[in-house]
């Protein structure tokens, strides 16, 4: 149950870890590392298949028509902007315990700046695993000040 609520988008490390720890009553690290290894477990497929299905869906219009719309706009507003920071910033994203800011997001952010499989891949999970560690920072906190 935990390596399934990590690996779904809504959740991800910010829900897996108080779910393993406040309702199933796993130690802090074992919450940790199920967490974490369910979040990365889609991140794999997603960075490997984003690019054949957008090629997919491109051979119709109105795929065209969104894909292009899309990656021009990205492109323009971010990649102009935000150069420099590159593969960091990504990290930096994903590794934010908010929504929006998670694997997922950073396997789409990923994509859309063109970045390749290994250093997107790599970013990715630094920024899973120090969203994990800020998660289980907080929810041992809440536990301390609870208890």
């Amino acid at each position: 149950m935990i390596l399934l609520a990590a690996a779904l988008p809504v959740s991800e490390v910010r829900g897996a870890i108080p779910l393993a720890v406040g309702v199933y009553g796993y130690a802090p690290w074992q919450a940790y590392l199920l967490s974490v290894l369910g979040n990365l477990l889609p991140v794999i497929p997603l960075l490997l298949f984003l690019g054949p299905v957008s090629d997919c869906m491109r051979r119709f219009s109105w795929g065209e028509m969104f894909f292009s719309w899309l990656f021009s706009r990205t492109r323009r507003k971010y990649i102009q902007d935000h150069e420099n920071f590159g593969l960091t910033a990504l990290a930096i994203f994903v590794a934010i315990p908010l929504p929006m800011t998670g694997a997922w997001s950073g396997c789409a952010v990923a994509f859309l700046l063109g970045f390749r499989f290994w250093p997107a891949f790599a970013a990715i999970s630094s920024g899973v695993l120090l969203a994990g560690a800020i998660v289980t920072a907080a929810v041992v906190g809440m536990q301390f000040l609870i208890f």
